[in-house]
């Protein structure tokens, strides 16, 4: 099984290569990868004209599985929007905290001689209660 996790592994980071570099051709500029905030972990952070994005990617080979983008489930979304939330309140998130914020997705499907990038721009607006 241990070889099934490191090809996940790299799977996510060619994915998350590939979406930083459609980022960058949009228009945004990274602030960070891989954030983490104790068990907390955001794959992207970047800025664009519009505000800053907290970005997750999800990367499959392509397969009868569902969706990538289908396993960012709420449970996932409030762990990202604390972990965006903690960002915020640090040295380098402060000066973005009047920033609007988005939560975005990118799905990456590796196929045999290519990969797809589909990017989902504020994929889900967080609910504070």
């Amino acid at each position: 099984m241990e070889g099934g996790s490191n090809h996940r592994q790299e799977l996510g980071r060619r994915g998350e290569e590939l979406v930083c570099s459609f980022l960058k051709n949009i228009g945004h500029t990274i602030l960070e990868r891989n954030w983490r905030s104790g068990h907390l972990e955001i794959d992207i952070i970047s800025l664009d004209a519009e505000g800053i994005h907290f970005v997750e990617v999800k990367a499959r080979k392509d397969s009868i599985q569902a969706p990538p983008q289908e396993n960012v489930d709420r449970q996932k979304q409030r762990r990202i929007v604390k972990a965006a939330q903690n960002f915020l309140r640090t040295g380098k998130g402060i000066p973005f905290g009047s920033h609007e914020c988005m939560f975005d997705v990118a799905a990456v499907t590796f196929r045999e001689d290519r990969a797809d990038i589909e990017w989902i721009p504020q994929a889900y607006i967080p609910i504070y209660v």
